[in-house]
């Protein structure tokens, strides 16, 4: 993956949560992270790990490929 993919994936997570009115805590204490650092995540201020990233979808259960971002993000 290129650079950056994982700050991106977690912004897209956040608007996700965000259009279907997920609160943070639910998605927080169902993975087992804290707030701060989900927080990090979802702006784009912390690299999400590849694991995170499968928990994050089983949680919401969506499939892994739903946040990957197109060709025109990734200019």
């Amino acid at each position: 993956m290129k650079k950056g993919v994982m700050k991106l994936i977690g912004i897209k997570v956040k608007e996700y949560l965000d259009e279907n009115g997920i609160k943070y805590s639910y998605l927080s204490e169902k993975i087992g992270m804290p707030m701060n650092t989900l927080s990090l995540l979802l702006n784009g201020k912390r690299k999400m790990s590849v694991e995170e990233y499968f928990v994050i979808c089983e949680v919401l259960g969506l499939p892994v490929d739903t946040f990957e971002p197109n060709d025109e993000e990734m200019k």
